[in-house]
């Protein structure tokens, strides 16, 4: 009788093991899952990474030190588009600009594309305030169109109280494009 209450009690460890496992499996894919889109968002809060910031306007005005921003593009391999970047800007840090990036679809399909963006130096994405941009929706492309892509953006005025780039003269904001997910490119 004590070999049978035994091997109960074994039986119920296992199946106690078996369960936490399979429950530490579970969470593991789970945070897999929430991993991406959790980083984002510590991304968008934070800067990290150059990551940019989304804004309606600039309530803090200007101040007189002066930035240029320098804008470039790369096209991910076999994508058939191409991307001239808009010409840099030098002006009073919290003036608000658009300007603007011009795509063409040189394949002879219809193209759909999205574009990732970052801004170096690093920590200065916390401070780039993107007001309106293309790269917040898909853009379709007819075979050969040419079009104007708008980004209106400033600086936040609150870079200058940061000693960390005091000798930052020059921000860069960085598009990448890709086919869209989609599945129209």
């Amino acid at each position: 009788m004590r070999a049978s209450i035994t091997h109960t009690s074994s039986n119920s460890s296992n199946l106690r093991v078996a369960l936490i496992l399979v429950g530490l499996v579970a969470g593991m894919i789970g945070m897999a899952y929430a991993a991406v889109p959790l980083y984002q968002i510590f991304c968008q809060i934070t800067g990290y990474g150059g990551t940019t910031q989304v804004a309606t306007s600039n309530p803090k005005g200007t101040i007189a030190r002066q930035m240029t921003t320098r804008f470039d593009a790369t096209i991910s391999a076999g994508l058939p588009l191409t991307v001239r970047p808009a010409a840099h800007v030098t002006d009073p840090i919290g003036n608000a600009h658009t300007v603007t990036y011009i795509a063409t679809n040189t394949s002879d399909r219809e193209l759909t594309t999205t574009a990732s963006f970052n801004v170096t130096p690093d920590l200065a994405g916390v401070y780039f305030n993107k007001i309106e941009c293309f790269c917040f929706t898909e853009q379709t492309l007819a075979p050969g169109e040419t079009v104007e892509m708008p980004v209106t953006f400033f600086i936040d005025p609150d870079i200058d109280g940061k000693a960390e780039l005091d000798t930052v003269r020059e921000i860069t904001l960085s598009y990448t494009f890709y086919p869209s997910e989609s599945g129209r490119s």
